[in-house]
Formats: C-alpha cells, structure tokens, sequence
C-alpha cells in the first residue's frame, strides 16, 4: 500500500493537515542499491567540502592536515551513527496491520512516551482491524489504536509493558532546521527491519495535501520536510532524526512515480506531533483551527501584482465559505480568473506577522493559534488597508 506524490494543481484549502502514503506493500517487486553506498557518498562529500576550504600552504603540509582532517571527518560521523543506531533503533518498532485475519501491510512507529504510546502513520494503520508491534529484539505485542488524524496523517497505537530498553525518543524542534543539516531516517523498507539510511535536509517549508476532500479542495499541512535520507515503501511511521538522535520529523511519503526511492522523501514535522499527538492520547483526536476560505495557489507575477496596486508579498482570498468564521467576519474572496478586477481581499499579515502566501498564513494558523481564538487580519480591500478580526472555529 503505497501512494506517490505528484506536484498538486488544486487551491491550498484551509488550515490543517496532509496524509501520504509510504506504507509496505506485501510483495515488493524491486529493491534499491544498498544504504551503505549511500553513507560512504554523503561522507565523502562532507570530506570533500571540508578539504576545499583548507588554506593553501605548502604541498606536504597541506596533505598532511587533508588527510589528518579527513580521516577525523570520517571517524567522527560514523561514529556518531553507530552511536544513534545503538540509541535509537531499540524505540523503532515494526508495526504489522491485519484485517480479518489477512495480512494488509506493514510499517514503522517510534517509542514516543513511557506509558507505551507509539507514534506512526495514519496511513499504516487505515484498513486494520488488529496489529502487531514488534520491537527489534523480536519480543511482541499486541497494539490498541489511541487515537488517528487523516489530515496530519500522524497516529497513535499503544502497547502494554514496553522492553526495558524502548526508550521515549527525544523530540527536537523542526522550526529550528536548516538545509544541508544531516539526517538519519531508521525503519523498516520492504520489509527489511531496522534498516539505516543517511542523508540531508533537502528542503523545508514544503506543503502537501491530505487524503481527505472536503467541499471540492484539499486539507494540508504545512512545513514538510524533504529530504534525500532514503525513504521507501514500510519506512512510513519512522523517526527522521538529527544526529543529536533527536526526532525532528515522522517519514511519510515519496516522490516517484515508480513506488521507489528517487532521492525526494517527505517527513511531517515533529512540532507538528508535539501538537497533535498529546490531543490523541487524551481525547482519540484533534481539533483544528478553521477560517474558512480558500486562497490562491500559485503566486502572482509581479506584474499582475502591480496592475491591481497589491505588494509583491500576501495571500489572494479566492473563495469564502457561507456560514463560516471568515463568512462572519466579512471577508470578500474573488476569483480573478473570472474577471481581472481587484474586488476580493488580500492578506498581507496575522496578528501582526508578514505572511508572504498562503503557506505562510497555513503555517501560523497550525501552529500559533487554537480553535476559538480571535485573530487579527490586515487585508488589502479595494486599495485601503485595514483590520479584520476573526474568530476561528473548528474544522469541520
């Protein structure tokens, strides 16, 4: 059961979050080059960057210290991953999903808390009606569902009696991330347990969209992940890591068109777990902050911009919801496609805070605000400047 990515054309749609899918098929057909090759090139590119900025001294000294800084390079990193594979890979469970009794697939969770709770993919467990945990050094457990979330794609299952050694993994902070930071990804792809790839932050700040439709547009989260870490079919669920071995994102989905590993892999952020997982625990699910509206996907040009007199940098209103806290509000939406006209608004901030589009104002909303909590909008409306408050609802 695995589902690929493509570059969506539909409208960024609301305030929540993305399901994808990355989960084992039973029968694999292919299998990617080993991670080992993979390590040994990300390693030899650290060394490689390291030496270019060398002084230039003389040719012996220079050689000496390349080598002397390269040999240091390359023992300290593989150090440091043995190290987070012997850490982490005891809280890195298996997950099996089985319906009336018939295998459907399999993925990966991580050990989140020491009352047995483990985090994994909505996506893993859907379909099932009984799962089975195993942990790496093979002791097995029956696991209860706590709670599910279609749009963040996140889930809980619990466990009774966790091994001593399947610790709670430490959460980071992925608001704090930056591209070109090492990542280390530990599942179990095709099947293949406890398996350990490496790679780097590729991107952030990426947006994809959830399993679920609603009113003809697309839930999403905000602030994805990507990463060239080797993600495949039954890493889905697992821990992306830091190589402080703290969790900074759950792996989650792939972008290909051959069901494989091709080097783009997305991970939903942990601060999005931080959030979402606490709620269900407690309650089984998650409220979501609502407005109701729908706004442009695609940024405009600059020189349509200045044909309407808007600044480079804000969010297109293009739909308002009847009977919604963006409809109570009075919030105008107008689809320029059908007529090239400024007459709907346009969102340049957020309580304050300069939101450049529409990820940006969805990124807020997740995770600065709360359901009943009022914001204040600045819009552009009709060439004037003004301030909007709006109380948010629940997602419906």
């Amino acid at each position: 059961m695995i589902r690929n990515l493509h570059k969506p054309f539909l409208l960024i749609f609301l305030f929540t979050f993305t399901a994808l899918a990355c989960q084992a098929a039973n029968n694999p057909e292919t299998l990617l080059p080993a991670n080992k090759a993979d390590t040994a090139t990300v390693v030899a590119e650290a060394v490689a960057t390291v030496k270019a900025g060398l002084p230039a001294e003389s040719s012996n000294s220079t050689l000496v210290s390349s080598t002397a800084v390269t040999g240091q390079i390359s023992t300290e990193l593989e150090g440091r991953l043995v190290d987070i594979y012997a850490q982490i890979n005891p809280s890195v469970v298996h997950i099996f999903v089985f319906e009336d009794g018939g295998f459907l697939g399999s993925g990966t969770g991580f050990v989140f808390d020491s009352e047995g709770h483990i985090i994994t993919n909505n996506h893993v467990l859907e379909g099932g009606s009984e799962y089975e945990v195993v942990f790496p050094d093979g002791q097995r457990r029956y696991g209860q569902v706590a709670g599910k979330d279609i749009d963040s794609d996140l889930a809980v299952i619990e466990v009774e009696n966790l091994p001593p050694q399947a610790l709670p993994i430490p959460l980071g902070d992925s608001g704090a991330l930056r591209v070109g930071q090492f990542v280390v990804a530990i599942g179990n792809p095709f099947g293949e347990a406890s398996s350990m790839s490496i790679g780097i932050i590729s991107g952030l700040g990426r947006t994809l969209e959830s399993q679920r439709v609603v009113a003809g547009g697309y839930f999403s989260i905000p602030q994805i992940i990507q990463t060239d870490a080797a993600i495949n079919p039954g890493n889905s669920g697992g821990p992306l890591l830091n190589l402080d071995g703290q969790v900074i994102g759950v792996n989650s989905a792939i972008l290909s068109r051959t069901g494989n590993n091709s080097g783009v892999g997305f991970a939903i952020p942990v601060n999005a777990v931080r959030n979402i997982a606490p709620a269900l625990i407690a309650t089984g699910e998650y409220r979501y902050p609502y407005m109701g509206i729908s706004m442009a996907s695609e940024p405009f040009a600059l020189r349509e911009l200045e044909a309407l007199g808007l600044p480079p940098n804000g969010v297109w209103v293009t739909d308002v919801q009847k009977g919604t806290p963006a409809d109570t509000a009075g919030l105008i939406g107008h689809n320029l496609d059908m007529e090239f006209v400024p007459k709907g608004d346009y969102i340049t901030a957020i309580n304050g805070k300069p939101v450049s589009n529409s990820d940006e104002l969805l990124s807020y909303l997740v995770f600065e605000t709360q359901v009943g909590e009022t914001v204040e909008l600045t819009v552009i409306r009709k060439g004037e400047e003004i301030t909007v408050p709006l109380t948010l609802g629940e997602r419906p």
